[in-house]
């Protein structure tokens, strides 16, 4: 009996079209629709367009309505796993919102592509194509979500796209890639430690800014996210986690304010580390209570504090990151 797939598709760069100008834009009609007997893929497959538009115009919502068009799918329509289609902008957002906040066990794969569906060399049918194949391997399971992209799978988690039209954009900095996509077959060669899920029904607090340090960094804009009474704040710090000393008057507003500050490293590998005990550095501000991660990006990093600002902890919050 062949497994029941169904794809999701969210719109764009995989389902534009290059028009006589160059330029590329959304299609009245998803070109994706209407390609399928062209793939390989020994399944049943199921197709609908959620919306389609360009990823920088997705938002909380849009992770809500993915979240809950695929828990109904597994929980009532009974499929045996999803692919989902989306640009690459955000793709490594919604794919990391979705393995904290889902509680299901069956393979999920996203995918996208770096070139309209009429360009020279595009990429989108071959990379549905590698995610088919994995959304129906048994191996994929309890994985949580894997982004396939130019016959590479990689976790969800650490995933991030390196380059502006390259194809092969999407790399993950430190680990590498999980897994490999051949003509036939996938094959996984390394898994994460732990997949960690923090199933939500809803979100109320999404008020989370994300700031990039930078030599000589002041506090105003600290100070004012303080006043504003955010839910969180992100800061991409210097090296392993150091700030310049020149902002440390608006971090202490924002401890004060009982506002939660999540440090990650605005270096492209490696992770941040309490090391440095000198005013601004590491050490002293994780004598604070900042919050220090492993690995994380600044993106990712507050999607993590936005999913755990909506849940129930049984531990501080610094434990989960």
């Amino acid at each position: 009996m062949s497994k029941k797939l169904l794809i999701i598709h969210t719109g764009g760069t995989i389902s534009m079209k290059e028009g006589e100008d160059g330029k590329v834009s959304p299609s009245a009609e998803n070109p994706l629709l209407s390609a399928l007997e062209r793939l390989n893929h020994p399944a049943k497959l199921v197709q609908e367009s959620l919306f389609n538009i360009p990823s920088p115009h997705i938002n909380i919502e849009h992770w809500e309505q993915l979240k809950t068009r695929i828990g109904k799918a597994v929980n009532e329509e009974n499929v045996d796993g999803i692919v989902i289609t989306h640009g690459t902008d955000t793709l490594e957002e919604t794919s990391y919102f979705l393995d904290l906040a889902l509680n299901v066990n069956v393979p999920i794969a996203i995918t996208g592509a770096m070139r309209s569906s009429n360009e020279l060399g595009a990429d989108g049918l071959i990379n549905l194509q590698s995610a088919i194949l994995v959304a129906l391997n048994e191996e994929s399971r309890d994985k949580g979500v894997l982004v396939v992209m130019n016959d590479e799978i990689h976790n969800a988690k650490f995933v991030t796209k390196t380059h502006t039209t390259n194809v092969a954009t999407f790399q993950t900095p430190t680990f590498g890639p999980c897994g490999l996509v051949t003509k036939e077959s996938v094959i996984f060669f390394q898994k994460l430690t732990a997949y960690e899920r923090f199933p939500i029904n809803q979100l109320t607090k999404t008020n989370v800014q994300l700031l990039k340090a930078y030599a000589g960094m002041d506090s105003f804009l600290l100070e004012k996210l303080a006043e504003s009474r955010c839910d969180g704040v992100v800061i991409e710090a210097l090296g392993a986690g150091n700030l310049p000393p020149s902002c440390l008057d608006g971090v202490a507003t924002l401890v004060k304010a009982n506002i939660p500050v999540v440090i990650v490293s605005r270096a492209f590998n490696g992770i941040t580390q309490d090391v440095y005990d000198y005013v601004g550095g590491g050490k002293q501000l994780k004598q604070q209570g900042i919050i220090f991660t492993k690995g994380l990006s600044g993106q990712k990093a507050r999607i993590k504090l936005m999913v755990l600002l909506n849940q129930q902890l049984d531990k501080p919050l610094s434990d989960y990151f």
